[in-house]
């Protein structure tokens, strides 16, 4: 990479931080379906284009897909012999584990503004299909077992995330985790 595209990669980056900064600080102060686009931008000091070359919408900006390669990296972390839905129920905690502090408190933010968006609770389950689908589709192969069990895991999981935001985050997310997986009789 030459210094011209670091130093692209570094503002990209830089200008993506401070749009999710700036919506995180709105939505809190606001709410989210009080905030609009033109505002987020505005306090991010970009235009409303730029929001859109970062973010496809509000709601992919406070849900945060994870990327197919973060996918296949938890799931490659995982021993082979294992069910897919054993796959996610080891490595969501570790996910939130490895985060530094100030990371998990956003993702508890970010987890809050969604539990209390009755619009947001109800897209959880449209990006916890797709993340499903990017498990599937990272899987060496898979059939109706693993894309069930991947589906049930994501809905167990997105329970468990909306559980501990609901509790303000006092519920430790280990025993969320725990408790909507359990449900599943695993």
């Amino acid at each position: 990479m030459t210094g011209t595209e670091d130093w692209r990669v570094r503002r990209w980056a830089a200008t993506h931080r401070r749009i999710f900064t700036a919506a995180l600080a709105l939505f809190e102060d606001f709410g989210f379906e009080q905030v609009s686009v033109g505002q987020i931008a505005t306090a991010a000091s970009v235009s409303v284009p730029t929001f859109y070359a970062h973010y496809p919408s509000k709601e992919h900006l406070i849900m945060a897909l994870p990327t197919a390669e973060q996918v296949e990296a938890l799931l490659a972390s995982q021993p082979g012999e294992l069910s897919v839905g054993e796959k996610i129920r080891r490595a969501a905690p570790l996910w939130f584990a490895s985060m530094p502090p100030d990371e998990y408190e956003e993702t508890l933010l970010r987890w809050r503004i969604i539990a209390g968006t009755p619009s947001l609770r109800r897209r959880a389950a449209e990006f916890e299909r797709e993340t499903a689908g990017m498990i599937v589709g990272a899987l060496p192969t898979s059939g109706t077992a693993e894309v069930v069990q991947a589906g049930a895991y994501l809905a167990a999981f997105t329970t468990a995330l909306l559980a501990w935001a609901d509790s303000g985050g006092e519920r430790k997310l280990d025993e969320v985790f725990d408790e909507a997986f359990g449900a599943l009789g695993g």
